[in-house]
């Protein structure tokens, strides 16, 4: 991983110049390096500003990231390792995962083209696959009868073979 190199994510490419770090010491074990050294590292990105995305994807964007991306930045923390190297690498795939889920198609969105004359079929009165009555009465023919057996039986299914 190059610090200087651009964060792709989706349909979009983030320059560096547009990523800002911040470093902090990171707490939990680690003794006196986790005390002493910036190891922590945030990353934050100014979705809302970025000239290196287009507006619709902008505006979709930060709908889909809600709370995530507080006045327009979006912001990953990474304080696992005891690497600031390493911490780095997690917080810029963290932000690129966050963005390939933001940009993906929302569910339902992308249908395939067989999907959509079947179910205008079946709204129209055409055959469907079973009707609700129909799967009650298929359930309830079919009668389930316990038969119960006694204690030493049940034991002795139990045994280690």
């Amino acid at each position: 991983m190059k610090a200087d190199a651009p964060l792709s994510a989706g349909r979009i490419t983030i320059p560096a110049a547009e990523l800002t770090w911040r470093f902090d010491t990171s707490g939990g074990p680690g003794g006196q390096h986790a005390n002493r050294s910036a190891t922590r590292v945030e990353l934050s990105w100014d979705l809302a500003n970025s000239p290196s995305v287009p507006d619709d994807l902008r505006s979709r964007i930060l709908k889909r990231l809600g709370h995530r991306a507080a006045d327009g930045v979006v912001r990953v923390a990474s304080g696992e390792s005891r690497s600031q190297w390493r911490n780095r690498a997690i917080a810029r795939s963290r932000l690129a995962e966050i963005l390939e889920e933001a940009l993906a198609p929302a569910p339902g969105a992308a249908e395939s083209d067989e999907a959509v004359p079947e179910r205008q079929a079946a709204s129209a009165g055409g055959e469907t696959a079973a009707q609700p009555d129909e799967a009650v009465a298929a359930v309830s023919a079919a009668r389930v009868t316990f038969v119960p057996i006694g204690a030493e039986a049940l034991r002795s299914s139990w045994r280690w073979r």
